[in-house]
């Protein structure tokens, strides 16, 4: 059966940055609202099954109340941990059941995490997050048929690999091999002086040390941004950009807006482009962290260092718009006339 899961966490758009920043906060009930019209998109082009990630608001079993759909639709069966692990064990799950596209909703982390389990599947991500800059915001009726169109195998040009950072730690060795990949980020990995992962959000620009980026557009927000008014858009769609931070007022001084409402000044005092394949080499005397996708994740410890790797093949990701027309072209929507009484 042609099969998709769909992954809503509960948790996107409500982190810590409603109270230090001006984070809007996005409602789980608009989030069963797409993902009921998602659903309907997916059954419109021919998707036969799709599961669900059960939550703790009942996202999904909302979503089914009172509508009324040909396709079969169930709730995953799954242990549930109510953290960020169920968007890995969920997909995990639906990829292992033959899942041939995973739609999610969230934001930059929560495809980061749903990213380290879908393996070669598809994403269709949809921006219900704080950072959004590899989810889309994208109508979700749209979402549901172009990704119905690339399980349905009408529209698998409009596929492409995202890049993603692979974080390299020497103690992720095992067996005196080389050391491994041991987490990846989708947009940034910034390096934050601080002992602790604690509220896991970053927002103090002045604790910010090291940043590497797999893109860097004007117009987003995060700390992509930092490189998106550096460069100006100056650098080629396969690169990625490093960037070196101090405190103080010496280096280029970048105004952008490092999170919802929290524009300020950072000192870029270095920075280089980077090609599929290149690393970063951290190392600092002092403890910090490293936050992924705008989340602190690993402490670092000083002395201690680890890789940053620029890598092109990181997830499928389904470009929607491009799904529509390609499908419109080959006259996928367009149905005979009726035959009518004489």
């Amino acid at each position: 059966m042609i099969t998709v899961g769909i992954i809503a966490n509960p948790a996107s758009g409500k982190d810590i940055r409603r109270l230090v920043a001006h984070g809007s906060v996005f409602d789980n009930d608009e989030k069963v609202s797409i993902v009921r019209r998602v659903l309907l998109g997916l059954e419109a082009v021919g998707v036969e099954r799709v599961w669900i990630m059960p939550d703790s608001f009942g996202i999904g079993l909302k979503a089914l109340h009172t509508l009324k759909l040909e396709i079969e639709v169930s709730l995953l069966d799954m242990r549930r941990t109510f953290s960020q692990e169920d968007s890995r064990l969920a997909a995990q799950q639906m990829v292992e059941n033959g899942a041939r596209c995973l739609v999610t909703l969230g934001g930059d982390g929560t495809n980061r995490i749903v990213a380290k389990a879908s393996r070669d599947v598809p994403l269709m991500p949809i921006s219900t997050g704080t950072n959004n800059v590899f989810p889309n915001m994208i109508e979700a009726s749209i979402a549901g048929l172009a990704t119905g169109l690339v399980a349905c195998g009408y529209a698998g040009e409009a596929v492409r690999h995202a890049p993603q950072i692979d974080v390299i730690q020497p103690e992720a060795s095992h067996n005196g091999r080389q050391p491994e990949v041991s987490d990846i980020a989708l947009v940034d990995a910034a390096v934050y002086a601080e002992r602790f992962i604690a509220s896991r959000a970053i927002w103090d620009a002045s604790k910010i040390r090291d940043v590497v980026l797999t893109r860097a557009e004007p117009g987003n927000i995060g700390l992509s941004s930092i490189g998106g008014h550096l460069l100006g858009g100056n650098y080629q769609p396969d690169q990625g950009v490093y960037l070196k931070v101090e405190p103080g007022n010496h280096g280029t001084r970048v105004v952008a807006p490092i999170g919802p409402g929290l524009i300020r000044a950072v000192n870029v005092t270095d920075h280089r482009l980077l090609s599929p394949g290149d690393e970063v080499v951290i190392n600092h005397s002092e403890p910090c962290v490293l936050a992924l996708d705008g989340e602190r994740e690993i402490q670092i410890k000083p002395g201690s260092p680890l890789r940053l790797r620029l890598n092109a093949n990181g997830p499928q990701v389904i470009d929607a718009h491009k799904a529509i027309e390609l499908a419109a072209k080959a006259g996928f929507f367009i149905q005979p006339p009726q035959e009518g009484p004489d």
